[in-house]
């Protein structure tokens, strides 16, 4: 289209627009909010973004932030949010400081990449950041992400290899009287003539169904392990979990028992029924974070009908043998279990770390090989959960050896 275009323009003009092509391919090679960029936040075009009246956050290659808002009638902005300030190893929220035509303005960094959630404090009250596009969605307050890229894409972004589906279901449930969804990734190439494992993936609290598909990018994961040889072609479940109100004074006293019940009479006989899988014990796994992690320990540890690999992410028991006794008990466990992993970010040794030891020593203990892991530089957010699924669940899933135990 544009060779047709500039052949009706007079020569001069077109031998300067082809000059132009040719000295800065990059201007028109690449347009920020057009692709599934790996930077979509290198402001390369100087442009607000669609209703927008300001550029937030403004990420430079030098991975430092600048952060924007035009509030005139504040009087205090900060930024706050978990991961974002463990990443800058501030104890508390950061001010910006207030233009003359009433911006607000603060830079960080810089800071390793990866993606970061954080909110905005403006006068005390935490919200999600009015110019950025990239806006949490959950079954809770929002939230925003801020992308810091590296130099080329992450494992968690979209490159070019091929890409699996993901489908959305939506099933009624007797268990739970209501209507529930359900994500459901398929791989590159998905073939019903053939038989795939499982594996049921699940959020924590405050995630919805949708969670390990948009903050922890678990699609494309997959695509890129898969495009390098690392992973079995699977399916990936992700149902909703959240069975209770979080703030339900009943929730530990129900919940494992409504979604075991979930789990038997709906959500693994529907994917079953939906897809091309290998129906058995030795080809599903069931893993989660946080409350997922709970889940997997809680009700994936009863189903040994049902499971055989497990992946306990930033969660744990303080006394496994209680919550599991016929687990720890069984003097067979050893050959029914095929992958464990016990997982957790560097950062959050403070939070869960009590009792994921504690779960690590009770399988130890017990004999029961697994993987116990502590890295990377996140905490209790998805920088710890992405590079789990990435480094070590995926790749560790229906091998022929599982790793000793760590």
């Amino acid at each position: 289209m544009k060779q047709d275009y500039l052949r009706y323009w007079p020569g001069a003009c077109y031998r300067a627009a082809i000059l132009l092509l040719l000295a800065a391919p990059g201007t028109f090679a690449q347009q920020a909010n057009v692709n599934l960029d790996w930077n979509p936040q290198k402001n390369t075009q100087q442009l607000n973004p669609y209703g927008g009246n300001v550029i937030s956050p403004d990420v430079a290659d030098d991975h430092t932030i600048t952060f924007r808002v035009k509030a005139p009638d504040a009087h205090k902005v900060e930024l706050t949010g978990g991961p974002i300030l463990l990443a800058l190893k501030a104890k508390g929220p950061v001010p910006f400081i207030k233009g003359s035509d009433s911006t607000w303005t603060l830079k960080v960094g810089p800071i390793k990449p990866d993606i970061y959630v954080y909110r905005l404090l403006i006068d005390g009250v935490p919200v999600a950041d009015p110019n950025n596009t990239f806006t949490g969605t959950s079954n809770q307050p929002g939230y925003s992400n801020v992308i810091v890229h590296d130099n080329k894409p992450a494992y968690y972004d979209a490159k070019n290899v091929p890409h699996g589906n993901i489908t959305r279901h939506i099933y009624h449930s007797d268990v739970l009287n209501g209507e529930r969804e359900m994500y459901v990734y398929t791989p590159p190439g998905y073939d019903s003539g053939k038989k795939y494992p499982v594996l049921y993936l699940m959020g924590g609290s405050g995630e919805l169904a949708s969670g390990w598909m948009l903050d922890g990018r678990a699609n494309f994961i997959a695509d890129n392990l898969l495009a390098e040889g690392k992973i079995v072609p699977m399916i990936i479940a992700m149902p909703n979990n959240q069975v209770l109100h979080r703030s339900d004074p009943k929730h530990l006293e129900k919940t494992y028992v409504l979604f075991e019940e979930e789990l038997r009479k709906h959500i693994v006989p529907y994917v079953d029924k939906a897809y091309s899988t290998i129906a058995d014990r030795k080809s599903r796994a069931i893993s989660g974070l946080s409350m997922g992690g709970r889940h997997t320990q809680a009700v994936g540890f009863k189903a040994l009908d049902l499971f055989s690999s497990f992946g306990i992410m930033s969660a744990g028991d303080l006394d496994p043998e209680k919550l599991n006794p016929a687990f720890f008990s069984d003097t067979k466990i050893k050959d029914k279990v095929d992958y464990l992993l016990v997982g957790l970010g560097s950062g959050e040794l403070d939070f869960v770390g009590k009792r994921s030891e504690a779960t690590h020593k009770a399988l130890e203990k017990a004999g029961i090989q697994h993987d116990y892991y502590i890295g990377g530089d996140g905490a209790h957010d998805w920088g710890t959960w992405r590079m789990l699924l990435n480094d070590k669940l995926l790749p560790n899933l229906w091998r022929k050896s599982s790793p000793k135990t760590k």
